[in-house]
């Protein structure tokens, strides 16, 4: 036997209902003193009693005979089988399980502190009670594995200065990221009966040692972005401004002054302080 067998044992009530006959039976003995009566209904109850068992909701019985795997009960109710039988009972509740913080290196090679939320349960119970030793303990294992691997695949963000574009990364590409690591536990953890219902991201910073650094680029990386879009609007802006003063001939500007007003124009536009007018009542030149 490789995979599980649901079985069907028999109800739980109806042998209840024997094994209550069975101890009337001593009690009648003892009153009639008939040790014939006594004996074997003292046999029967202890026979009977070691086979009753429950099955409650979201749970199962693996059920082993000397060694052999007999089959599964999963239908919730009480429960009579072969008093020889061995019950062994898997959770079928889905579960909860947060990992620990663990310190990976990126692609890019920088150490990151990140973590997983996994929700899995046991599809399989055979699997669960047989292939592995202690499958709780194997979904904590192999998710730390998955979630090391996972990190080695991506790196923590993009910068512009890396040359490099990657268009799936930890921080930004949520869902590819969590997808990725579903499949990844779902193949690790598939040998163990578990199926994998959610995996995430938990947790995810850079490390200790680095995260000062990385702060100050990732800000130096925004202010650059901020001020290449500032100078394209300026840019922008001023051309406007020349082709309408040309166009209405406002005022008939030659090189140096076009050369005057794109200096002033810039220098109020990208400044990032307020600018202080100055009315000149000469010429540019005097």
């Amino acid at each position: 036997m490789t995979q599980e067998k649901i079985i069907k044992v028999s109800n739980g009530y109806f042998m209840l209902f024997l094994f209550l006959a069975f101890i009337a039976g001593i009690i009648t003995g003892i009153i009639n003193g008939n040790i014939w009566i006594i004996l074997p209904s003292i046999f029967l109850t202890i026979l009977t009693l070691p086979g009753f068992f429950l099955v409650n909701p979201n749970t199962s019985k693996v059920i082993l005979l000397f060694g052999k795997y007999i089959g599964t009960v999963k239908e919730n109710g009480f429960y009579w089988a072969n008093p020889l039988y061995k019950k062994r009972s898997v959770s079928l509740r889905a579960s909860n399980f947060d990992s620990e913080r663990v310190k990976v290196n990126d692609k890019l090679g920088n150490p990151i502190m990140i973590s997983t939320i996994l929700v899995w349960k046991v599809k399989d119970t055979f699997k669960a009670a047989f292939d592995v030793d202690n499958y709780e303990n194997f979904v904590r294992v192999q998710s730390d594995a998955a979630v090391r691997k996972l990190a080695s695949l991506y790196p923590y963000d993009n910068f512009e200065d890396d040359g490099k574009d990657e268009e799936i990364t930890l921080r930004a590409s949520v869902n590819e990221v969590s997808e990725a690591l579903e499949e990844e536990l779902a193949e690790r953890l598939d040998m163990a009966g578990i199926e994998v219902l959610e995996a995430r991201i938990g947790y995810l910073a850079y490390a200790q040692e680095i995260a000062n650094a990385m702060l100050k680029r990732q800000q130096a990386t925004a202010i650059i972005a901020a001020r290449h879009k500032i100078v394209e609007g300026a840019v922008g802006m001023v051309e406007m401004a020349i082709e309408k003063l040309s166009k209405h001939e406002i005022v008939d500007l030659d090189e140096e002054r076009k050369a005057a007003m794109v200096s002033n124009l810039m220098v109020v536009l990208c400044s990032d302080k307020d600018t202080t007018p100055i009315v000149n009542t000469g010429t540019l030149n005097h």
